[in-house]
């Protein structure tokens, strides 16, 4: 939810701290910017010092940059000192992300067995997109009810504030009683740097991780700028908050149907390639109806196309970037793919603000920044769906790997015990028996 704060009413945040359009951008963009230089330091968090530390880390980071976020508003602040002030709570919070975002594979894989792996990362990484829905929503209606960007901004640092209780309280073991499946039974005991390596010198992972992470870049590019893009056409902040809902709600019930059925099939390759190359087709149908007015139903329908096969695609690619490094391990390598898309963002978004051209004239726009919002981005969303459909097709044509995790667990299938007081399947060290 603080990530995307601002971008379903950037031109009203412009407004509201006085500033341009571009630095409000920079407000969703520190996060891209900090997940390059931070997230290396995150993954090797995740696989030294535990889940537990990281994520009770990432939720005091981030209720402490929503709290600064509304100091920055408060009327006694000067003028001049507003936006620093939320810009450097937004900072906070995107240290934070990387360390729950990485979370969920190594989640998948330290409390849950193989046949339910998928399910358990796809149900954690969406959480992050329930956020994501939630700020598309809410932050349009609390402006719209309140005028006010200090009331949006309290109203936001409840949740983070809950959070950072629940964790601090909640979580109290590091690792589950017995390991739930053989590769917990014996982790990756590599050395950080040269499990980097292992995965810099893996075709197949760097495939995935340049053109998922490709895919990553144009789903951020989307998040942040579909505001500015259907303003200018006409369309209200409500409807274009609505549209990223919309695209929220359909990726987290194809996540939902894609763990269920990964999980049963484990046909990640296959899922993924397919996914790839609906999201292209929806994208490059988006660059086209995003400039036609008055259309809010097929730009709709569009968005909910462009989530369903998009958004819940992302832990099922996560789940295959482990299977096809193993035994690097699970936070490194979800973590180095989650780089590779935040670097590509970061240069995607500058590429399209600077190829979006004022506009000398612009009728239908209702952004609410005037003229400094009036841009067209007719060519900039061209670009983005070439440079989706580009990935698709390098990822469906030189993607190809062994599931080297599952392997190595059907080669230890002889250790396999289950725990009828859990009523499931466990893994533990199997002791050999003691002379008498």
């Amino acid at each position: 939810m603080v990530w995307l704060t601002f971008a379903p009413v950037a031109d009203q945040t412009a407004q509201y701290l006085r500033v341009s359009l571009n630095l409000v951008n920079w407000l969703s963009l520190v996060y891209v910017v900090v997940a390059i230089f931070f997230s290396l330091i995150t993954t090797w968090v995740l696989d030294s010092l535990g889940l537990r530390f990281s994520l009770i880390m990432g939720s005091w980071l981030n209720m402490l940059g929503a709290i600064l976020r509304v100091i920055g508003m408060l009327s006694c602040i000067p003028e001049r000192a507003m936006f620093p002030m939320v810009m450097g709570g937004q900072t906070l919070c995107a240290f934070a992300q990387p360390l729950v975002i990485f979370a969920p594979t190594k989640l998948a894989a330290l409390w849950f067995p193989d046949h339910q792996r998928a399910t358990a990362n796809m149900m954690a990484s969406m959480a992050n997109a329930v956020g994501l829905l939630l700020a598309n929503i809410f932050s349009p209606m609390i402006l719209s009810y309140t005028n006010t960007l200090f009331m949006l901004l309290l109203i936001y640092a409840i949740p983070a504030t809950v959070a950072c209780f629940l964790a601090t309280v909640g979580i109290r073991e590091r690792f589950p009683p017995t390991p739930p499946s053989a590769s917990m039974v014996t982790p990756s005991s590599e050395f950080f740097l040269h499990e980097v390596k292992l995965l810099l010198t893996n075709k197949a992972y760097m495939v995935l991780l340049v053109c998922f992470g490709s895919g990553m870049g144009v789903f951020t590019c989307f998040s942040t700028l579909l505001e500015q893009i259907l303003c200018v056409k006409g369309y209200s902040n409500d409807f274009a908050g609505l549209c990223g809902a919309v695209a929220i709600v359909f990726g987290v019930l194809g996540a939902f149907l894609l763990g269920l059925y990964v999980d049963k099939t484990k046909k990640f390759t296959e899922v993924t390639k397919i996914n790839m190359c609906l999201t292209s087709l929806g994208c490059s149908v988006f660059a086209v109806v995003s400039q036609l007015s008055e259309q809010k139903f097929i730009i709709g329908a569009v968005c909910a196309w462009f989530g369903l096969f998009g958004y819940s695609v992302y832990p099922v690619a996560m789940e295959l970037g482990v299977e096809c490094s193993y035994p690097v391990g699970e936070a490194t390598s979800s973590g180095l793919i989650f780089v590779s898309g935040q670097i590509q963002a970061a240069l995607y978004l500058l590429l399209l603000q600077a190829l979006a051209k004022p506009m000398v004239e612009s009728p239908l726009s209702v952004c609410a920044t005037g003229t400094d919002a009036n841009l067209s981005w007719t060519v900039p969303v061209l670009v983005m769906a070439g440079l989706c459909t580009l990935g698709t097709c390098c990822f469906v044509g030189f993607f190809h790997t062994d599931y080297r995790r599952l392997s190595a667990e059907a080669t230890a299938s002889p250790n396999r015990v289950t725990d009828q007081s859990t009523g499931g399947d466990t893994w533990a060290n199997m002791v050999p028996p003691q002379c008498n």
